[in-house]
Order: structure tokens, then sequence, then C-alpha cells
């Protein structure tokens, strides 16, 4: 497995993906998700060409994409209150349903903390659906620990 910066050809199946994540937050949480994609191909193809938002996809010895982890870099300069540290965002991390247990996941976060590394970041964050037990497992045995946690009342 091998992980590398996405790139055109890998649309469709960063698209098959994409499906298997909305069905996982449809199925928690019906309430906020709709049935569909997150983004367009159109609005991926511009993202794989935003170097703030890099994408890295773990591929096979076919070059298959068989995950992706999109990221976006984020920096709050001269804010009011917010210090202007960099930081790596996970916006979202995806293995494909038929490949998970084979450590791919840890592949892409391992491969995304190195990019933040590489880029100067203080520090890498991401946020997790409550509904989502096994991503907040996983992100657990990365090592990472709750910054903020966001709270609702269904009204």
């Amino acid at each position: 497995m091998t992980v590398r910066f996405a790139k055109e050809t890998d649309i469709p199946r960063i698209n098959d993906l994409l499906s298997q994540v909305d069905l996982v937050h449809h199925k928690g949480r019906p309430d906020l998700f709709k049935i569909g994609n997150k983004y367009t191909d159109e609005e991926l193809s511009a993202l794989l060409r935003d170097e703030t938002r890099p994408i890295l996809v773990a591929a096979d010895e076919n070059d298959t994409v068989q995950g992706y982890c999109f990221c976006i870099f984020q920096q709050h300069v001269n804010d009011n209150i917010l210090t202007d540290i960099k930081t790596l965002y996970i916006d979202d991390l995806c293995v494909d349903e038929d490949q998970r247990g084979k450590h791919i996941g840890k592949l892409l976060y391992a491969a995304a903390v190195e990019l933040a590394r590489k880029n100067g970041c203080y520090n890498l964050t991401l946020n997790v659906w409550s509904c989502n037990q096994s991503a907040m497992r996983f992100y657990e045995s990365c090592g990472l620990l709750p910054q903020k946690i966001g709270m609702e009342l269904i009204l």
C-alpha cells in the first residue's frame, strides 16, 4: 500500500468511498445527513488543485484507491483571541469497508501527521461524530485526545 496525493483519475474511486462515509453518517444521524456525496466531481477537481486542502490516498499494488484523507491547513493570523498556530485539520478519513482491519487508516493517519510536521504545523485536529463509535475508537488508538466537545439539544 502506497500513500500519495490524490489525482484526477482517482475521483471516481474517491466518490465510491465518499458514499460509504455518507451512509455511515446517514445511518447514525438521518436527521442531519442526506444520502448523497459531499462533493461533486467538479468540486473534487478544484480541491485537487488547492494546495491548502491536500487529499492523501492509500493505493494498492494496482494503484486502486483503498482509502483517503482530506486535509485542510488552517491558521488564524491576527485573530483577537486565537494564537496564529498552523494546524492540519483532517476533514475526512475513510478506508474502503472491504479493506478495514488492514491498517490502511493508520497508514493514512501517519502520512497526515508527517505532512503536518513537514509544513510546520503545531497540531493536527479533526472532528468525529459521536454516533460513529468505530471512528472514535480508531482516533483514540492513534493517540488523539478530545480538544473540544460539541453538544446539542434537539428541539
